[in-house]
């Protein structure tokens, strides 16, 4: 079964904008995490405008209560790669993100990245944490990202969600499993995430062997529209069913 984790980064933003603890980053999480949520995930960026790097032991004693697990995205700088070591995340997905850089728009070109990413992958499989590297569904190194010592790959499904609002997303669908069964066989685990929700979940989740699906901008909105145990209890049911 894919598992749910929950991206906190709007909620981190909403925060932040006034400069006081409402709304509560972590009390949103654990809610989550009670309604059936599998994991937290959150993405501190350099200028911590949403997520900050502070954020993340109090998430972990979060997850760690409800026997969730923990994803930490982001660009393995200096500071995120110091971060993550020393909270020990279950996850780190490294994303290759540009210091000013709204969203996550593209994956690693993993062979050109490969001095930088090999011994950040050497440092988190040495501290026990997973690694994961965010890519297109259009790489074929796979066999080069197991050689670095990553454990999983994220694909990046932004592509996928556009297809499937202009109506045309099967062909994705397929190109997407083609690129998971790539992955898979070159002993990967998969993820996904990036503009997920509710009305095209479903039918990316035809994919087998998805582990894990990473989903926050929409889920927000989608809780601000229909309310949070609707919303979360909708994406659990949708998981569940997944091949």
């Amino acid at each position: 079964m894919t598992r749910l984790s929950v991206n906190i980064n709007k909620i981190a933003l909403l925060r932040n904008a006034r400069g006081r603890n409402y709304p509560d980053v972590a009390a949103f999480a654990s809610r989550c995490l009670e309604l059936g949520a599998h994991g937290i995930t959150l993405h501190p960026r350099p200028d911590e405008r949403h997520a900050r790097f502070r954020d993340i032991p109090e998430l972990k004693a979060i997850c760690r209560e409800h026997g969730a697990e923990i994803n930490v995205e982001g660009y393995p700088s200096a500071e995120f790669v110091e971060a993550v070591l020393s909270n020990r995340p279950d996850q780190c997905t490294l994303v290759p993100d540009a210091p000013g850089q709204i969203t996550s728009d593209h994956g690693w070109n993993v062979e050109d990245s490969a001095a930088l990413l090999g011994p950040v992958i050497e440092r988190l499989r040495a501290a026990g944490i997973r690694s994961s590297l965010f890519v297109d569904y259009t790489m074929q190194g796979f066999e080069t990202v197991r050689q670095l010592g990553a454990d999983r790959i994220e694909l990046y499904t932004e592509p996928y969600a556009v297809a499937w609002e202009d109506h045309n997303g099967t062909p994705l669908v397929h190109a997407f499993e083609q690129a998971a069964g790539r992955a898979q066989a070159a002993g990967l685990g998969v993820n996904a995430g990036h503009d997920l929700n509710l009305n095209n979940l479903k039918d990316f989740l035809r994919i087998p062997g998805i582990l894990e699906v990473s989903i926050g901008h929409a889920l927000v909105v989608e809780c601000i529209e229909w309310g949070i145990e609707h919303v979360i209890r909708r994406y659990v049911a949708l998981v569940a069913a997944s091949a």
